[in-house]
């Protein structure tokens, strides 16, 4: 099968479209034939590990040393990228019960990565889900990662009907995830933060109003929230404080030791508290997200497709800074 191999780190130049041998699923698992699969941070992240120190790493050190480990020390462990994919079932093996040869599914691989491929193989108790009726193939690649990550945060704050929610990196797979759950799931009021070229993009996922950052720094406004989720650990607690109702929560999707710290504490004094968290990958809330999807709560917005062919492109254009929402990668 046609695979984008990386041997080396370094700049999207390491992506080489090699021919590797086709996967052969285990009793438990089902062989996906892929049809899109989408860029995202991890991606980037991953291709360029060997640059990130402890320091630059987005999570404490033990975070670091173990992702180091697993991702490779001096060259990737993992070859071929790639988290999201929708694609359909080609065959299963012999003790899969919840899926057929010929159903349309999508799913993410976490730190498993391998959907830069024709083809797949997953566990039938991973993070796959038949594909929402409502989505293309190419639009259901992109959701799961984000809107597992977002729904798995945001159950941890207790959001409430008609609250106020300050999303800081709204225009991410996290963040736009998080505007879209917030709203139409949570029923907050959503106000996002992001960069000029992706103002109306975080306006069209529902938000009622989107700062730019590059203008207004968020942490000078009058407005007070009942919820500020800041993706990338862009803010600080106590320039977010003041701005946090009463026992009003601040929630991180990457954090370092400080605000782990700052999160126990916060849990002993009562008030206005710090929330870090991971979120796991469960089939269980990729179903949910599957069936918000065909409630029309999450919707996908596409910027660019890539043919597989064209990936070191499509990494080049993701890390510009020019991007409006997803950037997809399309096999055939």
């Amino acid at each position: 099968m046609k695979a984008i191999v990386i041997d080396k780190y370094g700049q999207p130049e390491v992506l080489q479209l090699k021919k590797v041998k086709k996967p052969t699923p285990k009793d438990n698992e089902v062989l996906i034939k892929i049809h899109a699969t989408s860029l995202n941070f991890g991606d980037i992240t991953v291709r360029n590990f060997k640059s990130l120190t402890p320091r630059t790493f987005s999570m404490p050190f033990i975070f670091w040393l173990f992702a180091r480990i697993a991702v490779g020390i001096r060259k990737p462990r993992i070859k071929i990228l790639g988290s999201e994919f929708a694609g359909e079932i080609e065959t299963i093996g012999k003790d899969v019960k919840r899926f057929k040869a010929g159903d349309a599914v999508f799913g993410y691989r976490g730190m498993n990565m391998g959907a830069n491929a024709e083809y797949l193989c997953m566990p039938e108790t991973g993070a796959v889900a038949t594909k929402p009726a409502n989505m293309t193939f190419e639009e259901a690649a992109s959701v799961p990662y984000g809107a597992i990550t977002a729904l798995s945060l945001l159950r941890h704050t207790n959001i409430k009907n008609g609250q106020k929610v300050l999303i800081n990196g709204a225009s991410g797979s996290i963040g736009s995830a998080a505007v879209q759950l917030a709203k139409n799931h949570f029923g907050a009021v959503v106000t996002g933060v992001c960069g000029t070229p992706r103002l109306e993009f975080v306006k069209s996922l529902g938000a009622e109003k989107v700062v730019d950052y590059t203008k207004e720094d968020i942490t000078d406004s009058a407005e007070s929230f009942d919820l500020i989720f800041d993706i990338l650990g862009k803010s600080a607690f106590s320039q977010c404080k003041k701005l946090l109702n009463e026992n009003g929560n601040y929630l991180l999707a990457s954090f370092k030791m400080k605000q782990l710290l700052q999160m126990l504490w916060t849990k002993i004094t009562g008030g206005k508290k710090v929330i870090c968290a991971l979120a796991p990958e469960t089939a269980e809330d990729l179903n949910f997200v599957k069936e918000l999807i065909e409630a029309g709560k999450i919707k996908s917005i596409i910027d660019k497709r890539f043919p597989l062919e064209e990936i070191v492109d499509a990494h080049r254009y993701f890390e510009s800074g020019q991007k409006k929402g997803n950037v997809i990668i399309s096999i055939r």
